[in-house]
């Protein structure tokens, strides 16, 4: 069986990650990039499906870990009750070649340690041929090989490779595990302890940029380098999650694959980087936005594959039992092909923050954000999927709408701000006339808020980002009524759930809003929200007790999943999740900043 979400840490080198548990063991690496096929995949099903593990054999008494400073670098030491050893692992920032490497340190006494590999290509598919290449151990099937070298002896046991071998105080034991193209030679041999200095450095120089240095610099130090790590460097891309089919309830069907780019998070993956002081990589990121939506505005997607690609086909992978039971397994994202009206203003307003910051603009960017705009003058009448990608009927979403407005209002700012050509007074026009469509009929005078889509009586998380884009200012009367009633009925146990799932389920089982069955966890990114929005209501407290809550949900080394479950305390959906820590960043500057920060209209 896996290990608990919250009981991993991620390692990365800017193409790919892993996740390592407690335990020891990797339970999770995809290559050679985040969304390639995993060779271990345990995490979604068991040993067999892939995994490598690096342990003592006795009975462990305690296991502490922790980052190396502010890098990558993880350490973990276990003692057992004959001593202690400190497991070092990392992945060295890409060259060429993907390579894990593990260096085993003894502390104190002598302890009995055992390696077990498993390494099964296409998410545990795939039992490779293995055979000694040189000093290395090869794994190959299909385009993917791995190599495995290490001083200590190992041999092969039913399709596993395994070694034993004891480790005294002050040995340092190292393995090293590099992917390669099977069509190639196995790469050369690595000095683990050269890249092991190697990369504290690339991790130090990389963090000196960092412009935070308030109450919270540990979280968001932790959150910046999280969102570093799952950059796809070669591109720019920011993948929403190293993960696949984490659920969002355990023994649930709500598991969906989240190694992809999602152009809603722009904003505020840009906000967050250059809030940060990184405006490389937040030009990175917008450089690869703009790379990603050219073309046909009506085609624009709501994700992309980490260097723009737009075929996401959703497969089953039915061998896979799934995280604690929890199936379907998936690969790819069916959500590509759904029309969600928000994205269109989430890169309006990318392009707008990217200019207010001083990023040097594209030379075509103002002539991509027309063509948009063009589509859009008639599409925002459209219902669809809202930000939630719901498998249900389309519908007026508010949000939507509310961010259709905040596409001509930014384009309105661009004439007017930065003296771009445009026809100004029409966009003048269709940003009042979204403004009032949305106050008449996204409002409940009844409830005394916003409702989640027009002529609802259900309220979304969503409608926290009312004041956050500057549609009206947290003060408005209906938005404090939307932020009382959201508090009302969407808090568990203190946490924001994104809608209500208390609706009468349909004859299938499914909430007639998603279309799916099940529940889910609170949503973390929507609880920093309603911090914001309790910040921009003078509930300076309230909001600062909220937002030290959410970070104690951080698990031992400062990573946050998708989603929480107050009733089992457990960290729930794919890991580590983008969005919270960008949230987690934004929301740390505008508490310090005493909401300033929080003005994304200017």
């Amino acid at each position: 069986m896996p290990s608990r979400i919250e009981d991993y840490a991620l390692l990365g080198d800017t193409h790919t990650a892993a996740l390592v548990a407690r335990n020891g063991s990797i339970d999770w690496l995809c290559v050679p990039r985040f969304d390639g096929g995993a060779c271990f995949a345990a995490l979604l099903g068991e040993s067999e499906h892939g995994r490598w593990l690096v342990a003592p054999t006795g009975a462990v008494q305690s296991v502490q870990r922790r980052y190396r400073g502010d890098s990558l670098v993880l350490e973990t030491d276990i003692t057992t009750a004959d001593g202690s050893v400190r497991l070092i692992d990392f992945m060295p920032p890409r060259a060429r070649y993907c390579h894990v490497v593990r260096i085993v340190e003894g502390l104190r006494g002598r302890l009995p340690m055992e390696m077990e590999l498993v390494v099964r290509f296409d998410y545990g598919a795939i039992v490779p041929w293995a055979r000694r290449v040189g000093d290395a151990i090869t794994f190959i099937a299909g385009p993917d090989a791995l190599a495995l070298r290490t001083p200590v002896r190992h041999r092969g046991v039913d399709f596993t490779t395994r070694s034993e071998f004891t480790v005294a105080e002050g040995d340092r034991v190292p393995f090293v595990l590099s992917w390669y193209s099977s069509v190639e030679d196995p790469p050369g041999p690595l000095d683990a302890e050269a890249a092991l200095a190697d990369t504290l450095d690339y991790w130090g120089d990389w963090l000196c940029d960092c412009t935070y240095a308030g109450e919270w610099a540990g979280p968001v130090h932790r959150s910046l380098i999280t969102l570093k790590a799952l950059t796809y460097q070669p591109t720019g891309g920011i993948v929403a999650a190293a993960t696949t089919s984490l659920p969002e309830e355990l023994g649930g069907v709500r598991n969906w694959d989240y190694r992809y780019c999602w152009l809603r998070d722009a904003t505020f993956t840009l906000y967050a980087l250059m809030l940060g002081g990184f405006e490389g990589e937040a030009q990175a990121w917008r450089d690869w936005l703009l790379r990603a939506v050219a073309g046909e505005p009506s085609a624009l997607q709501i994700m992309y594959g980490p260097a723009g690609e737009r075929r996401l086909p959703e497969v089953v992978l039915d061998w896979l039992p799934g995280y604690e039971g929890s199936a379907p397994v998936r690969q790819g994202n069916a959500a590509h092909r759904q029309f969600q009206l928000d994205v269109w203003g989430e890169v309006m307003d990318a392009m707008h923050q990217s200019r207010k910051a001083g990023i040097e603009p594209a030379g075509a960017a103002w002539d991509l954000q027309r063509a948009l705009l063009a589509f859009l003058e008639t599409a925002w009448t459209r219902p669809d999927e809202g930000i939630w990608e719901v498998r249900g009927p389309r519908r007026h979403f508010t949000h939507s709408k509310v961010m259709a407005w905040v596409a001509f209002d930014r384009a309105v700012k661009g004439v007017e701000r930065h003296g771009l050509p445009g026809p100004v007074e029409r966009w003048r026009a269709l940003r009042d006339e979204v403004h009032e469509d949305v106050c008449t009929k996204g409002y409940n005078a009844e409830l005394g808020s916003f409702t989640q889509y027009y002529g609802s009586t259900e309220l979304d998380a969503s409608l926290l980002m009312i004041p956050l884009v500057g549609f009206l200012p947290a003060t408005d009367p209906r938005m404090k009524g939307t932020v009382e009633a959201i508090e009302r009925e969407l808090l568990r146990d203190g946490f924001v759930m994104r809608y209500s799932a208390s609706a009468s389920p349909g004859p299938d089982g499914a909430h007639p809003v998603d279309g799916l069955p099940g529940q889910e966890g609170a949503f973390l990114a929507c609880s920093f929200w309603l911090a914001d929005n309790l910040m921009l209501l003078g509930r300076t407290d309230d909001a600062e007790a909220l937002f030290r809550r959410l970070l104690a949900l951080c698990n031992d080394v400062g990573l946050l999943s998708e989603e929480y479950d107050p009733e089992s305390k457990r960290l729930l959906g794919n890991f580590p999740q983008a969005f919270s820590h960008v949230s987690l960043v934004n929301t740390a500057v505008n508490l310090a900043r005493g909401g300033q920060g929080l003005d994304r209209r200017g």
